[in-house]
């Protein structure tokens, strides 16, 4: 849809802007339950919420906590607008929403939501970062680095962090990203077919300590490793890697992102999964 109304070549303009997104989209399909404000506030304990008035037919609002990057504002924006599209009669149904919707930094992740979260972080990915132009910019069997993830932050006007995570999601080769702080990983997330390989790093419940050698541990932060550095087997796993890390001041943590060397042991067992673009060119809509 939005490839009809603004062309394929959007992102070659600019980014999506979200809060006017929000507005127009809401008043043109919903004029009487329209979101009126998208607008930046103080919320202890959360980074956005949608919110609602008392009257009905009920008038909505986006609200987004302060001190957030554009990129993040964004990817928050867009996680809220997911809960009006998706969720917003569920008011009526469910009496912990009676508030609105509320969700903290456990919720908008995009990494391992549940339920009602977990498809706004779906609906924000697929709004902002759209699979069919991100292939277009970094094929599925093409391995990535951060100069070239930041370019596409950059394209979609999303955190470098959001982006990774979405290229994980289609890239076709063994790759792993792993966010840490003081020599600990705080979450790992690694591609499918990294995970079929037996490729992993358990963090939930579990504390994992990076290995001596890591980047992250030796506070080798410089250009050479951010493009990348051979790191031999035995210090992550039980094979070579090919380690890229930097650290974000702002976030006090660091990024690492490994590529396992032996791309092709390990093919997809299932065809991938379609994305909106997929299913509408299959119904010639």
């Amino acid at each position: 849809m939005l490839d009809a109304v603004w062309g394929a070549d959007r992102f070659d303009r600019k980014p999506m802007d979200m809060a006017s997104l929000a507005l127009e989209y809401s008043l043109q399909t919903a004029p009487d339950e329209a979101i009126e404000v998208v607008e930046e506030r103080h919320l202890p304990g959360c980074v956005g919420a949608l919110v609602y008035g008392d009257a009905k037919p009920r008038r909505w609002g986006i609200l987004y906590d302060k001190g957030q990057s554009p990129g993040r504002r964004a990817f928050t924006i867009a996680h809220e607008f997911g809960h009006y599209i998706l969720h917003r009669h569920r008011v009526d149904e469910d009496h912990s929403l009676a508030d609105g919707f509320y969700c903290d930094d456990e919720a908008v992740i995009q990494r391992d939501g549940i339920g009602i979260e977990e498809e706004a972080d779906t609906f924000a990915a697929d709004l902002l970062m759209p699979l069919h132009d991100m292939r277009g910019q970094i094929a599925g069997g093409r391995r990535a680095d951060f100069d070239q993830l930041g370019k596409l932050a950059e394209r979609y006007g999303v955190s470098l962090e959001a982006v990774i995570i979405r290229w994980l999601e289609y890239t076709e080769t063994r790759a792993m990203l792993i966010v840490s702080n003081e020599g600990f990983a705080k979450w790992a997330k690694p591609s499918r077919p990294a995970l079929r390989s037996g490729r992993y790093i358990r963090t939930k419940n579990e504390v994992f300590e990076l290995p001596a050698m890591a980047c992250a541990v030796t506070r080798d932060f410089t250009a050479v490793t951010k493009s990348g550095i051979d790191q031999a087997a035995g210090i992550w796993f039980s094979e070579p890697v090919i380690e890229m890390c930097f650290r974000s001041d702002r976030y006090d943590q660091e990024y690492t992102l490994l590529h396992f060397e032996r791309q092709r042991d390990w093919s997809l067992d299932e065809e991938p999964q379609p994305d909106c673009v997929d299913r509408f060119a299959g119904n010639n809509s």
